[in-house]
């Protein structure tokens, strides 16, 4: 895997590095609670887009167009959505939230991937939608600072680690594990101050 690594660095994967810096980036910044982790997710983006066009993965690129006018919704939440402490402030979602957040997830995927196996060429469709449509609904819940977005980015960011794998993105794999640790330190510092904002 080293030895790939080391080939993949030597052929054009200086985007993919830049993308992964500035998605590592983005990931600490939320985690925090830093209103910059959105600049970072709209550089991250621009240059993912590009990069899952080369490896036929439709559905990812766009989802990265998704990415830059939610960081652009994010910034806007995080600076206009506020409470009393300016800063919005977290909150949960009730299981019938979640109910219908996993059965849009399921119908959206089951609906992309009959277009994609029918009309493109487009590799793994199935995953490809799946982790799509998972990623749209979770980044909606990380702008609107839902707690449970740790948990819908831990599933997403599992299956996501094969997807990459398979279309030889293996900086991005990387960049997947490494979101698999930092999620624990997000859920905990998200928890901590939600039941700080409870009490």
């Amino acid at each position: 895997m080293i030895a790939t690594l080391l080939e993949q660095a030597r052929n054009n994967s200086v985007l993919e590095l830049i993308a992964v810096v500035f998605a590592i980036a983005y990931l600490l910044l939320a985690v925090r609670e830093h209103i910059a982790c959105w600049i970072a997710a709209m550089v991250s983006t621009a240059v993912y887009l590009v990069i899952f066009f080369e490896v036929r993965l439709y559905m990812e690129a766009i989802l990265q167009i998704f990415y830059f006018v939610m960081a652009i919704y994010g910034w806007f939440q995080w600076t206009h959505g506020k409470s009393d402490d300016y800063s919005l402030a977290i909150t949960t979602w009730t299981p019938s939230q979640h109910a219908m957040a996993i059965a849009v997830i399921a119908l959206t995927t089951l609906l992309s991937t009959f277009l994609l196996s029918s009309y493109t060429d487009a590799r793994l469709p199935l995953m490809d939608s799946l982790t799509t449509w998972g990623a749209v609904i979770t980044t909606f819940m990380v702008a609107r600072k839902i707690l449970e977005n740790w948990i819908y980015w831990l599933v997403i960011d599992s299956l996501s680690i094969y997807l990459y794998l398979h279309r030889g993105l293996y900086f991005t794999a990387l960049l997947f594990a490494i979101y698999i640790v930092i999620i624990f330190f997000g859920w905990a510092a998200w928890l901590k101050n939600y039941r700080q904002q409870s009490a």
